[in-house]
């Protein structure tokens, strides 16, 4: 591996990728990876390399990790890196990786036996936590609408822990016809709800191939979501309390129907 290239300025050219992080609108063909555990998960993911940037110790402490990368490499000090992210990224561990076309629905149907369904769900924290909770749990896929925040965007990317760049996840750009299509291949398909006619998730018998949908915290489903789905679940709560958090929700769902580990 070449030694690393040292960045004096943030206007130096070569690390257009990562100035402005904090306030650069969605929409680039690439996205950033952030922490150490990230960024390792990121290089044996299938995602390209383009770059990295590092704080000098880091790379110090990651050169074992980086033998082999071919995208070259870059470290700057910490008031260097402020000035090119836009905050102080006090970990000091970045990349930025090409985006891969989104594989297919009928792809990762044929793949899975548990696959998690999102509409409308706008909180990148709860898209990050969701993809690690899918990956630890047995779940093969995420399917988005055409609603949904950026799976990889920055913040989703950091709180999956890097998971999220090793589960296929497909966004579709018709919406709810891809329902059907899941339902047509031998899935059934439970929507989360906390309405009380919903059966309790603990009563329901597991099938061979399952389908978990949600919706945005609030608005919950819409109507035309809820005409195709399977079944309606929920999950018994105790004193009152209507309704969790949708990564808590879906985490809690996904656990209760995990296939088993190998």
């Amino acid at each position: 591996m070449p030694p690393p290239i040292r960045i004096e300025s943030a206007d130096d050219p070569r690390i257009a990728d990562f100035v402005g992080l904090r306030d650069r609108p969605a929409g680039d063909d690439f996205f950033i990876a952030e922490t150490e555990l990230v960024v390792t998960r990121l290089l044996t993911s299938k995602f390209k390399v383009r770059s990295l940037l590092l704080l000098p110790s880091r790379y110090e402490r990651m050169q074992q990790q980086l033998e082999g990368v071919t995208a070259p490499v870059y470290v700057a000090e910490r008031d260097v890196l402020k000035d090119i992210v836009g905050f102080d990224a006090h970990r000091g561990v970045m990349a930025s990786a090409k985006r891969l076309p989104t594989p297919t629905l009928i792809d990762v149907l044929a793949k899975s036996t548990r696959i998690l369904v999102l509409e409308g769900s706008n909180d990148l924290e709860n898209i990050g936590a969701l993809a690690r909770s899918a990956r630890a749990l047995g779940f093969g896929a995420m399917v988005l609408d055409p609603t949904c925040a950026d799976p990889f965007s920055r913040r989703a990317v950091r709180v999956s822990m890097g998971e999220i760049l090793h589960l296929p996840v497909v966004r579709c750009s018709l919406w709810p016809d891809p329902l059907d299509h899941i339902t047509n291949w031998g899935f059934e398909t439970w929507a989360l709800t906390p309405s009380p006619s919903a059966t309790s998730l603990y009563d329901m018998h597991m099938p061979d191939k399952l389908a978990l949908v949600a919706g945005a915290e609030g608005p919950g489903l819409s109507a035309s979501v809820r005409a195709r789905v399977t079944h309606e679940v929920r999950i018994p709560m105790h004193h009152g309390v209507d309704s969790l958090n949708l990564g808590h929700a879906l985490a809690i769902a996904m656990a209760a129907t995990s296939p088993p580990v190998d």
